[in-house]
């Protein structure tokens, strides 16, 4: 039983770094199985297709990144100095990406909504579902932050869907320019898409 969760776990990690670098079209099971280091049968062990590969790598990937969110956004910093280390968080992130393989990575989810969204309904409804549950968990900050006088917005679910969807641009963005940099501006920026009443201190301060 543990060869067999093994080689599932390596199929799994080979299929997220190869998705990381290249996207998922250009792969095919035979390169995902060689860089895996297990045989090709393996892969239909696990996984009935390429596709069912993507929903794991995906729910994985989500997995991780909402500990994360749930980390830094229930914690009890107060709320814009939270959605501002969740920036920060995300910008060292792409930049320890970029500094292991040269290149920034992006997002994951929204490279491959990008690539996958109009070919493939499960990784659609897929990924619409981690976004809507970013957005909701952004919610719930701004909407201590409207009732502290800290924002001036008139609907905190469509403030939320702004942050999360300025957060996935400036990351293509970085990505796309292959430059962190373009991620200097996330705070400044979601400061102004809430109205913010004043400047906040770094989240490390």
């Amino acid at each position: 039983m543990g060869r067999t969760s093994d080689a599932k776990e390596k199929i799994l990690s080979a299929a997220h770094t190869l998705i990381e670098l290249r996207g998922y079209s250009a792969l095919g099971v035979a390169e995902i199985c060689k860089t895996a280091g297990v045989p090709k049968g393996s892969f239909y062990y696990f996984f009935e297709s390429k596709e069912a590969l993507a929903l794991a790598v995906i729910n994985e990937q989500w997995a991780e990144q909402q500990r994360d969110w749930t980390r830094i956004l229930k914690s009890e910093a107060q709320p814009l100095q939270r959605l501002r280390q969740l920036f920060e968080e995300t910008e060292a992130d792409q930049r320890a990406g970029q500094q292991s393989c040269g290149t920034v990575s992006g997002c994951m989810f929204g490279n491959l909504t990008l690539e996958m969204s109009n070919q493939t309904e499960a990784v659609r409804e897929h990924l619409q579902a981690i976004f809507e549950a970013q957005v909701e968990m952004v919610d719930s900050v701004i909407t201590e932050a409207l009732e502290r006088g800290e924002v001036a917005v008139t609907d905190t679910r469509e403030a939320a869907r702004s942050v999360v969807a300025q957060l996935e641009g400036q990351v293509l963005f970085a990505k796309l320019y292959n430059n962190t940099s373009q991620l200097s501006a996330l705070w400044t920026n979601c400061l102004a898409l809430l109205g913010a009443r004043t400047a906040q201190a770094p989240a490390n301060a």
